[in-house]
């Protein structure tokens, strides 16, 4: 019997727009969420899927150089061929067609929708064993209206049989081309997608279709960079305690900036059992301030030495004064943000050449306070919230030298400062700080940058 999951599949993926209603100076493909341009995140999904046999990329003709730098970046595999999109949509797709084999089968995705779900590349992908056409949607939650060219109200259309279209778009590359054919004999051809070309112009072919996903949203406005970041955010959130094998620890080395208690504390522990080498920084063990910048890099200088390099480094150092602002005293307001928002900058600044050496990792961490200033501590929150904006500039600006840099925002956490802080709570409502420490470990070989990791109350141990 033969193994379906062999048979070669061709991704396309069509970044060929110019993003007129976007704006900006780059087209909306290149422009980065989560610590990548849309494009990388696009073509990753596809690299690192199975099913998928290799890739093609259709780019604006203007950012050919562009595409290639980053697929050179990356070390995709699969992208066999870079192609410069058409003039339209349809005519990317038939540049695409061109070199596939009629036997193929072939989805074609937009690159500004890069939080498609592996489930769905597997429906299509299924789908294509009894449909030659196969499209994505999902039901809309909204009215639907019909209006004149007067934008006056003509029907409401039945919500339940409407979907709302998405991509990828899937075939059999020779009924993809037959639809072709034919239109390109028509002189009034138009249309927007693929499918379309296959319904008005092979009528006989049923299209089916598959479920998509509210995340999986295009990028075509600014706004959509926002939320798409959100979504990456939480989808990040799904690594969880389950994740962390420690196995993947042994001869790591390892700094924790704050690695005296709560959860420095438990990395170092968890990070040592597991055959890590680990050298903790802090105050009460090697005098280390983190807002002292000479200091730092004296401090992560001696550790690179002691460990021969640096594979990873944590910073957990934090304090949390609670108190309304004008009960501040100027040496509290002063330490407040030296020590949680310019303390990970001094690290940063000062680990950098020892973690571009090894390719290595920048593990930050927030606040759930970072989305919303919180009356009694302000400073707090909004140092959090620049810890937030620093790891995602930072991932952009490391991407190139292989460094990846993400931030851990925990829940409320049963550690010494926040004990010092709001007194003694339901342990139950709080995370063990081995738990925040097993998903913060777990990042290292998560292929993770420029993403903040929520860890909830739920996860596992």
């Amino acid at each position: 019997m033969t193994d379906l999951r062999l048979e070669p599949v061709t991704a396309v993926v069509l970044a060929g727009g110019v993003g007129e209603r976007f704006g900006g100076r780059l087209p909306k493909q290149l422009m980065r969420v989560a610590g990548k341009s849309s494009l990388e995140h696009t073509i990753e999904l596809f690299e690192r899927h199975p099913r998928v046999t290799d890739i093609i990329v259709m780019m604006n003709p203007d950012y050919v150089v562009e595409a290639e730098q980053i697929v050179a970046t990356a070390g995709f595999t699969k992208v066999s061929a870079i192609h410069p999109g058409g003039m339209t949509r349809n005519e990317t797709s038939q540049l695409a067609l061109a070199g596939l084999p009629d036997d193929r089968k072939v989805l074609f995705h937009d690159a500004v929708r890069p939080l498609l779900d592996d489930t769905i590349i597997d429906a299509c992908i299924d789908a294509l064993e009894n449909f030659d056409a196969v499209d994505v949607a999902i039901a809309s939650a909204d009215t639907l209206i019909e209006v004149d060219e007067s934008n006056i109200i003509q029907s409401f259309p039945a919500r339940a049989r409407h979907r709302r279209g998405q991509t990828p778009q899937a075939f059999r590359v020779a009924t993809l081309k037959a639809a072709y054919a034919r239109a390109n004999d028509d002189p009034a051809f138009f249309a927007t997608d693929d499918c379309g070309v296959v319904f008005k112009y092979l009528p006989e072919i049923p299209i089916f279709v598959v479920p998509g996903a509210d995340e999986n949203i295009k990028i075509t406005e600014q706004v959509d960079l926002h939320i798409a970041d959100k979504l990456f955010q939480l989808k990040s959130g799904e690594l969880s305690a389950g994740s962390y094998d420690p196995r993947a620890l042994a001869g790591k080395r390892i700094i924790v900036v704050g690695g005296s208690s709560g959860i420095g504390e438990a990395i170092v522990q968890l990070a040592s059992e597991a055959g890590a080498h680990v050298v903790s920084l802090s105050r009460s063990e090697t005098t280390t301030h983190i807002e002292n910048a000479e200091a730092v890099e004296a401090s992560i200088t001696d550790a690179a030495h002691q460990l021969g390099g640096i594979d990873a480094i944590f910073v957990t150092a934090g304090i949390l004064h609670k108190a309304e602002l004008t009960e501040f005293t100027p040496a509290q307001i002063e330490s407040s943000i030296m020590v949680n928002l310019a303390g990970p900058a001094i690290v940063a600044h000062a680990a950098f050449e020892f973690l571009k050496a090894t390719g290595g990792s920048l593990v930050l961490f927030t606040s759930s306070s970072y989305t919303r200033g919180r009356a009694g501590y302000s400073l707090y929150s909004a140092a959090k919230a620049g810890v937030v904006n620093l790891t995602q500039a930072l991932a952009e600006e490391w991407q190139s030298h292989g460094v990846s840099v993400t931030c851990i925002n925990p829940q409320r956490t049963a550690t010494p400062m926040r004990f010092d802080a709001f007194g003694d709570e339901d342990p139950a409502t709080l995370l063990d700080p081995y738990v925040v420490g097993k998903v913060s470990l777990a990042t290292l070989g998560a292929e993770l940058s420029g993403q903040v990791i929520d860890v909830r109350l739920t996860e596992s141990t």
